[in-house]
């Protein structure tokens, strides 16, 4: 390869054979098990990223099954994502983020920030009951229930505020003498949603104490609320809203 075509299939790694293509990244009948939880606010603290800030001592616990996503194709995943601001306006932080599939984790990791590990989740329906799970290696790091489709919610109120706020991360990538090459705060926002459906349901979640997949960190105090939904979206690039090495 010369210069030129170096720079011009200079976009994924490897060069030769990306793990990933190139977006946009459209997801269809991506399906959602959220449960919200109050949690220590001194330990919320200190994970979340100036200049970010926190109002309630609040995570969204997220299981997410994504069967069909363009280029990266059938996995899941399941995470904390902790309501935050940004100037006034409310957003969320994405801390930490387990799944099954490598071209969604390098992708995620590489192109926006995302904070993944592989780690085997699930999300299925047992009966009247939505169960997500989370395994690290042969343990159970976390589970969370649902009663199944218990109460309508307001599917495109929902789809409104999802489009609407802003998503945050903080990417990472190191140079080559081990330091950061890029350390930056990115937003992102979810685009061209389609509400399938959304639901309410009497919810529970329970962690287990792991030193690779530390959701436990931000313990369970109570369950605040739950939601399913069901939606067809895509996946916007991100915009840098803070550098941390200038």
């Amino acid at each position: 390869m010369n210069i030129g075509q170096i720079r011009e299939n200079a976009w994924a790694m490897p060069v030769t054979s990306p793990s990933y293509p190139k977006g946009p990244y459209r997801f269809f009948n991506r399906e959602f098990l959220v449960i919200t939880y109050r949690t220590d606010p001194a330990k919320l603290r200190a994970v979340v990223p100036e200049p970010l800030t926190i109002e309630e001592p609040l995570v969204n616990y997220e299981f997410i099954r994504m069967p069909d996503s363009t280029g990266f194709g059938d996995y899941t995943e399941s995470g904390q994502v902790i309501p935050v601001s940004h100037n006034g306006v409310a957003g969320n932080y994405t801390h930490a983020m387990y799944l099954n599939d490598h071209p969604a984790t390098a992708g995620g990791r590489e192109l926006w920030g995302f904070p993944k590990k592989i780690a085997t989740p699930h999300l299925e329906t047992f009966s009247d009951t939505l169960v997500g799970t989370l395994d690290y290696g042969p343990l159970r790091v976390a589970t969370g229930t649902m009663g199944y489709k218990h109460a309508p919610l307001d599917a495109e109120a929902l789809g409104r505020s999802l489009a609407k706020t802003p998503n945050y991360l903080l990417k990472v990538m190191p140079h080559v003498d081990g330091s950061a090459r890029v350390c930056e705060l990115v937003r992102f926002y979810l685009q061209d949603i389609q509400m399938k459906g959304a639901w309410s349901g009497p919810a529970a979640l329970e962690f287990a104490a792991h030193a690779r997949a530390p959701v436990a960190e931000l313990p369970v105090l109570e369950v605040v609320g739950a939601k399913h939904f069901v939606a067809d979206l895509t996946l916007g690039l991100g915009e840098v809203v803070f550098d941390y090495l200038e």
